[in-house]
């Protein structure tokens, strides 16, 4: 008799297999990432279970009336082939039925992901390394950096929504305040010129989002960020739909290391790509 298999909501505790299977993967989670992610959408977590043991994964968050992005999509490797990705693949989409999706792809799924109605809206490279000290980039002239928690937190929602395709309060706000890590605006004359956060992973520190009004302050921000880092070096998820964040890590001696596709099913995102210097998440967006 096969095994049965079913499809069900995770459980919070599910929540740590998940980064698990993704640090396999060599995504290098972030080391809260999973309270965060749970507490955006908790019924947006699916898992695949053969005989009662988790072997699929799919994240489908709801952002919003119209919008949605999928993640952590994964099976488990010795069962890779036999269909029970796919079944949990239609599980996810059917939660995110007439919305617009958005993911990050790995190369290795990118056909299969077109195949299902998505397209490549850009590429991310991710590229590491340990970039220069605060003191050999200090930001601009009449621009400061300081916590983000100590900005309203509705300036800091609308500047994240220039960037973003829908609204995520709920997100944003755990993002910027769970444990091991750090959050930092750029503040001009009273006016947000930037936004950044970095968390605590496995391997490299991660920052994302990095968002900013010109090289000048994201190079501020990398800088300070990376002040606070454990010695690891920082990892950032650059997307080429801006040119200038592309050359501003390779000024700053980082360099590539992995590679996704954002795609999105549906529209096309109305968002300001020139002041996305790296993403938030390959999981939520």
């Amino acid at each position: 008799m096969p095994k049965p298999f079913e499809i069900t909501a995770a459980r919070a505790e599910d929540i740590v297999t998940l980064g698990e299977w993704a640090h396999e993967e060599s995504w290098n989670p972030g080391l809260d990432d999973g309270g965060v992610f749970f507490a955006t959408d908790p019924g947006a977590f699916l898992f695949g279970r053969l005989d009662g043991e988790p072997v699929t994964s799919v994240s489908v968050v709801r952002y919003g009336s119209d919008h949605g992005f999928l993640g952590f999509y994964l099976t488990r490797p010795d069962l890779r082939g036999q269909g029970y990705g796919l079944r949990t693949w239609q599980a996810g989409t059917a939660r995110l039925a007439g919305r617009s999706v958005g993911l990050d792809g790995v190369p290795a799924q990118q056909d299969n992901y077109r195949r299902s109605g998505f397209r490549t809206c850009w590429s991310n490279a991710r590229y590491e390394g340990t970039p220069p000290p605060p003191q050999d980039v200090p930001p601009p002239d009449g621009t400061e950096l300081v916590d983000a928690r100590s900005v309203p937190f509705d300036l800091l929602a609308a500047y994240d929504r220039r960037y973003f395709p829908a609204a995520r309060d709920t997100f944003l706000a755990a993002w910027i305040t769970a444990p091991g890590r750090t959050a930092l605006a750029a503040v001009r004359d009273g006016r947000l010129q930037g936004l950044a956060v970095l968390r605590a992973c496995r391997a490299a520190s991660r920052i994302g989002p990095l968002y900013a009004a010109s090289p000048a302050v994201a190079a501020a921000l990398v800088g300070a960020l990376a002040a606070t880092a454990p010695e690891a070096p920082v990892a950032i998820d650059v997307p080429d739909a801006n040119p200038a964040a592309v050359r501003l890590a390779e000024e700053l001696g980082l360099t590539p290391s992995f590679d996704t596709a954002r795609m999105y099913s549906g529209a096309q995102p109305v968002i300001d790509r020139t002041g996305i210097y790296g993403i938030t998440s390959l999981e939520l967006g």
